[in-house]
Parts: structure tokens; sequence; C-alpha cells
């Protein structure tokens, strides 16, 4: 009995190492960073990404900047989920990112490919550039990581509607982005 006490311990033991090494699932993290932002009032900024990806290291690195991390961090509750992972990594995707991407329509997009929902959960925009006036619905042409002056000014145009951030704010975060 002394033995089989610790045998046990340890099978049980492994079980949970095995499952907190798995991804949470896609749609688990977006209801818990939505969560987040309604309770502390703000919005939810959620991007598709993966690890081989440049341009969203790039984004990464731009939001994080010293001069715009805290601007972000005032104004939303920003979480990643891992999607089109290349060969041979496909278990770091949250399980479902595909499906969710599809759900949002950037599955034609390429990433990263980023979402703002506000504290209920509505989405309120997304990384697609679109005529002025055209719809969540219809296509447009992912920016990703804003690099050019047009995708800068429609992302800034976006956070803008989405945040408190004032023009000086904006003009901060433009310029990490027009460095990158």
């Amino acid at each position: 009995m002394k033995t089989f006490i610790p045998f046990i311990l340890s099978i049980l033991m492994c079980g949970s190492i095995i499952a907190q090494s798995q991804p949470e699932p896609a749609e688990k993290i977006l209801k818990e960073t939505i969560a987040k932002a309604k309770k502390e009032h703000k919005k939810a900024f959620i991007i598709f990404h993966a690890s081989w990806c440049t341009w969203c290291k790039k984004m990464d690195k731009s939001m994080n900047d010293e001069a715009c991390k805290a601007l972000f961090d005032k104004n939303y509750v920003v979480n990643h989920i891992v999607v089109l992972e290349s060969k041979g990594k496909e278990n770091l995707n949250n399980p479902g990112s595909m499906d969710m991407l599809k759900q949002y329509k950037g599955d034609k997009s390429g990433i990263p490919f980023w979402l703002i929902f506000d504290e209920n959960g509505k989405l309120i925009t997304d990384s697609k550039l679109r005529a002025e006036g055209v719809l969540l619905d219809d296509t447009g042409t992912n920016v990703g990581c804003p690099s050019t002056d047009k995708e800068i000014a429609d992302f800034i145009f976006k956070l803008k509607r989405t945040s408190k951030l004032n023009d000086a704010d904006l003009e901060v975060i433009s310029a990490v982005f027009k460095k990158k």
C-alpha cells in the first residue's frame, strides 16, 4: 500500500502537467479577455498570430514599445490567439483558433489579424482596411501590423474610435509604428 500511493500521486501529477501544457481554447481566451475588459472598463483587443510570423512580432514589438505600452494597457485588454502554426508546431495553436478566425472573416487575410470588442463582447472593428462607410461584413484588405501611411492612419482612426486615447497619445502610437 505504501508504494501504491506514491505511484498514484505520480500518475496524477503527470496528468496535471500534461493538461497544463495544452493551449487554452480560443473561445475561452476571447471570453476571459472580454470579461476582464468589462471589469476594467476597457475594450478587448485580440490578435491572431503565430511564432513564425515576422509581422506578428513587429506588431507586438510596436504595441509593447516603452512609448506606447501604457497607452494600450490603459485602454485595452490585449490577448493573443495562436493560429496557423507551421508544420511540426501545430500543437501550439489554440484549439478552435481557425474556426474563430473564419467566424470573423480573417481566414483569408493573413496574420496578424486583430479584432477589437466592446466590454459586452460586440465586435467594434477589425484589422481590415475598407472604404469609409463599408460594414464589417464586407471584405477588405488586412492591415495586420500597420506599416504604410495609409495603414497607420486607418489603425489610428480605429484606435481613436475604440478608446479614450487623445490626439497626442495617438501621435505617439503613430510614430512608433512608422519607425518599425
